[in-house]
């Protein structure tokens, strides 16, 4: 009996290790759970939109870091007619004025020399038209020679020609036909000489002060019309052979919240410069709300050809920080995150680079609802 339970405890011990191996080899093989595999209910698969993967034609899009400048053809820098001392300043930085208004007025003794010498030109051609009309009667009355009344006409021309070169010298002082006119009937001579705004703008910028010396060859104020303004581009000479002068092309504005805008290349250079291997493009936007402001920055969008690719709609894709996912269909009730990487969006639907390959079943709508439920899991263990 004694010789029985001597054998018997030895195989009970082997049977209890046996079986405890045995379930640690089980434990081990059970495959731990994906925690990018979500399994749904039914009721969340009514609300999910799958779509298999497939090809479309799209063209890929370069961007090209722009500038905003002013329109050069709308822009006029504003000077005085003539050298005096500013006394007036009417227009300040930032202020929009109307063609024809006043920016500033100064004292010019050079006007004042100027109108007498009109004044005096006028007084001339007076005396002389006087002398020729007598000198017509006298030669009528055999009392002068035909050599004398030919002398009094050339004095005449003469004069005549130095009253228009004083009258056109006060018009480029500044003078309008009306002044001279007005110069002419009152004979009242005066030193004040005005700024005119010669364009409907925005002065840009002001480079005087109040009292200072101003010369013909000083530009006193910058003004822009701001409705329409140039975008400028340096395209790389790789993808200079996609853009011509004449074509609409899109842009984006960083600091208008990159709101796509589009415009009308208005030229485009024909010569690489030799230092950055670039070509300037120019792009004509339409800026009747004057948002797009010059000196902002911008990026021009360059479309290339058409061309296949497999794409996914971008309300399919899940933003993960700067990684991109999509939920993959696996079977009825279970759905993979899988990471992908993609190109440009356009039109609402991007590029597949990697991640995904055609045919494969991708949940559009509804993937935002499916990556909460697949969060609430992660949460409960």
């Amino acid at each position: 009996m004694n010789l029985s339970k001597r054998y018997l405890l030895p195989l009970v011990l082997v049977a209890l290790l046996g079986a405890c191996e045995k379930k640690q080899e089980t434990s081990a093989a059970a495959p731990a759970e994906d925690p990018g595999l979500v399994t749904v209910t039914p009721l969340l698969l009514k609300r999910l939109t799958i779509l298999a993967v497939g090809e479309g034609e799209m063209a890929d899009t370069v961007r090209v870091p722009a500038r905003i400048e002013v329109d050069e053809q709308r822009v006029a820098r504003i000077g005085a007619a003539v050298t005096g001392r500013l006394t007036e300043i009417h227009a300040e930085l930032g202020q929009r004025v109307r063609r024809g208004e006043v920016l500033a007025i100064l004292h010019s003794a050079e006007l004042s020399t100027s109108q007498l010498a009109y004044l005096k030109a006028v007084s001339q051609e007076g005396l002389q038209l006087r002398a020729v009309a007598r000198a017509k009667l006298l030669f009528e009355s055999d009392v002068i020679s035909s050599a004398e009344l030919q002398k009094r006409e050339s004095e005449l021309l003469q004069a005549e020609a130095e009253r228009q070169t004083s009258h056109d010298q006060l018009r480029v002082l500044g003078m309008t036909k009306e002044d001279i006119n007005q110069l002419a009937a009152t004979r009242s001579v005066h030193s004040v000489s005005s700024v005119i705004a010669t364009i409907d703008g925005v002065v840009i910028e002001r480079k005087i002060t109040q009292g200072q010396v101003v010369q013909p060859a000083d530009a006193l104020f910058t003004v822009a019309d701001l409705s329409h303004v140039w975008l400028v581009a340096e395209i790389p000479e790789q993808q200079a052979g996609l853009v011509r002068a004449g074509g609409v092309t899109e842009a984006e504005i960083p600091a208008l919240g990159d709101q796509a805008i589009k415009g009308r290349l208005i030229f485009v250079s024909d010569t690489v410069k030799p230092d950055t291997r670039t070509v300037t493009a120019r792009m004509d936007v339409e800026n009747a709300d004057r948002l797009i402001k010059p000196g902002m920055l911008a990026s021009m969008l360059i479309r290339g050809a058409l061309h296949k690719r497999l794409m996914v709609p971008v309300v399919a894709v899940v933003h993960d920080g700067s990684q991109d996912y999509v939920f993959v269909q696996k079977d009825a009730q279970h759905f993979e995150l899988r990471q992908v990487k993609l190109g440009q969006e356009n039109a609402g639907v991007a590029p597949v680079i990697s991640g995904l390959a055609a045919g494969e079943k991708i949940v559009t709508e509804g993937a935002f609802h499916l990556n909460n439920e697949r969060r609430r899991k992660e949460l409960e263990g």
